[in-house]
């Protein structure tokens, strides 16, 4: 056996939905994340809630990559394919690079599962000489589990479900990393039930003492702690942490939060965590459909709440002339938009950014709304709270934009201190206001606050078009374009009061830069840090703030001879910069439900620098 000491590893753990895939990703990602590597995750969920068993319909796949260095992306290549099945093979390795290796299970390789992988009868991979160019580990997990567990009272099926846990335990030792969390894991998962604990833990011991032992694993890797900034860390998701950071604006404004949402993929899990933290003064609603849930919160909002929904782009659409009357009461509204793969149904569980025109533009008259996208899993946290703080401040509906990738996505996040957060001032109307008028405006054209109950106070609210100062039903020519032209007005001076865009990597002098938003974020990272140590006049600009913009964004951009813009859509962002700025960038587009690999931003920089 050899022992060798890497930097970085890609894993990518494959097999049908009913594998618990996504339970093994995530645990081997926790065990990392304690043990102090820096990473990044990405989940890919297949589309039906159980597709049929062995089909590439049903394949689960969770790919991390950890490391003792800055992780930025889930990885391009990866160097360890994990498999439960052939057609989890077939669908993945594409993904592993020449020579890299292969754990799979025998089991998943019969000839019923190659006919539902869609193989000839006389084709099989682990025979044709088709992985010649991996290092192949073979075992038969299923017989090896139920070896395990031939004495524990529990069925087949149950027997066979603890299979994932034989895998993740040979992993574990490949990377010399302890059972420990997860056995604590299984104990609070199943405390309850001691004989599926029993079994589960069983078979996890069982699998790392089999790599211990047995000869095909020949090569055991050491990935050391990261160096990284001193303080406490904890793995987020991006949906935990959009949460988090609604509760912490909950706390820093002293508003109750108020969450309506209806389940929708990939945003449910908002519902899910919000739901655990009624000790803060959450109250989430799961309510019968998109628009009772979007009219509960408005209503929330109205009672003098933060009121906040959630959902995908389907969502939206159907929120759409409740955010419109939002906008006209000029009341704060948190719509959480985590994307999805469209038009329509679309691709429910693969990503895009393909909803930042329908946040822009997305509601009938003329209704701008400020829309905040967050970039990474951990920047969740604080781009949440700067759309609650925009949304309270300034009274008006805000979108905030995260998408699937980041949603499902983990990584290391120090976490601040309740005390370093920023507080929030609420424009509430004082109570002892006598000659109280409702759309009367302070030097950033926001209303006060006056919500039911307050004596003196009362006034007219509703979707028809209001008169200047006094919000009465107005249907005046003239009333009509001021405060059309008021409520725009209110949304472009939010820009006086965000930071300036800065750049992320490179200088005003380079040659090329690369401007973008949201979760393309961390593929561009990586190509541009790799090209500066090349030697390449390249510098990166990341978008939080799309409307308004950032006052200094066109000097800054203007400075570049050459702007590239990637997105996960068919160029939504460059319409908006061209539109505004008259810069004829250039696009780089992928629409695939995947997210941008960093050797496609690399390649894409470099021919663009050389002046292709």
């Amino acid at each position: 056996m050899t022992q060798e000491t890497v930097e970085k590893v890609v894993i990518f753990f494959a097999g049908d939905s009913g594998d618990g895939i996504q339970l093994t990703g995530s645990q081997f990602t926790n065990t990392a994340a304690l043990y102090g590597n820096d990473l990044s995750t990405f989940p890919d969920f297949p589309a039906e809630i159980r597709a049929p068993q062995g089909t590439l319909a049903g394949v689960s796949g969770f790919q991390i990559s950890f490391g003792s260095t800055e992780i930025f992306t889930p990885g391009d290549e990866c160097d360890v394919l994990v498999v439960m099945n052939v057609a989890a093979l077939k669908a993945n390795l594409k993904r592993l690079k020449k020579g890299g290796a292969i754990i799979l299970n025998t089991d998943g390789f019969d000839k019923r599962n190659l006919r539902l992988a869609g193989f000839a009868d006389d084709e099989n991979p682990l025979t044709d000489n088709s992985l010649a160019d991996y290092r192949v580990s073979e075992m038969n997990v299923t017989k090896l589990t139920r070896e395990c567990l031939v004495d524990v009272t529990l069925g087949v099926k149950e027997k066979d479900r603890c299979k994932n846990m034989f895998v993740l335990g040979f992993v574990y030792w490949m990377y010399n990393r302890s059972l420990e969390h997860t056995i604590d894991f299984l104990k609070q998962k199943f405390n309850s039930k001691p004989d599926v604990l029993e079994a589960n833990t069983r078979v996890l011991k069982a699998g790392y003492n089999f790599a211990n032992t047995c000869e095909i694993s020949s090569s055991r890797f050491d990935v050391k702690p990261a160096k990284m900034a001193s303080g406490t860390y904890r793995n987020i998701m991006g949906n935990q942490a959009t949460a988090m950071g609604l509760i912490a604006a909950s706390q820093q404004s002293g508003l109750d939060l108020f969450y309506g949402s209806y389940p929708i993929t990939p945003a449910s899990d908002i519902l899910h965590e919000l739901a655990k933290h009624k000790n803060f003064s959450v109250r989430s609603f799961q309510a019968e459909d998109e628009i009772a849930a979007v009219s509960a919160s408005i209503g929330a909002s109205f009672g003098g709440a933060l009121g906040v929904t959630a959902t995908s782009g389907p969502g939206v659409a159907l929120k759409g002339e409740a955010i419109g009357l939002a906008f006209m009461l000029e009341l704060p509204l948190i719509i959480v938009n985590v994307q999805r793969g469209g038009p329509s149904t679309g691709l429910p569980t693969k990503t895009e950014q393909a909803d930042l025109l329908q946040a822009m533009y997305g509601r009938n008259g003329e209704a701008p709304v400020p829309v905040i996208s967050a970039s990474t899993p951990s920047d969740c946290f604080e781009a949440t709270l700067d759309a609650c703080r925009i949304a309270i401040e300034h009274m008006t509906p805000v979108f905030f934009l995260s998408d699937g990738y980041i949603a499902n996505g983990a990584e290391p996040w120090l976490f601040p201190q309740s005390k370093d957060l920023q507080s929030i001032k609420v424009p509430m109307t004082k109570k002892e206001n006598t000659d109280y008028l409702p759309y009367k405006r302070d030097d950033k054209l926001v209303r006060e606050w006056a919500i039911p109950g307050m004596s003196g106070l009362e006034h007219r609210v509703g979707g028809l078009e209001k008169e200047d100062l006094t919000g009465n039903v107005s249907y005046d020519s003239g009333n009509h374009e001021l405060m059309v032209k008021t409520r725009a007005e209110k949304v472009e001076r939010i820009a006086d009061f965000i930071p300036n865009q800065e750049l992320d990597a490179g200088s005003e002098k380079a040659t090329v830069l690369v401007l973008a938003w949201g979760s393309t974020y961390g593929a561009i990272k990586t190509a541009v840090k790799e090209l500066l140590a090349e030697g390449y006049s390249v510098a990166h600009a990341h978008l939080r703030y799309i409307n308004p913009f950032p006052k200094n964004l066109e000097s800054l951009i203007r400075a570049y001879d050459k702007v590239l813009i990637p997105e996960i859509n068919n160029g939504q962002l460059i319409k908006l910069i061209r539109d505004k700025y008259v810069i004829d960038a250039i696009p780089m587009n992928k629409i695939q439900g995947i997210p941008f690999e960093a050797r496609e931003i690399k390649n894409r920089i470099i021919e663009l620098h050389d002046g292709e």
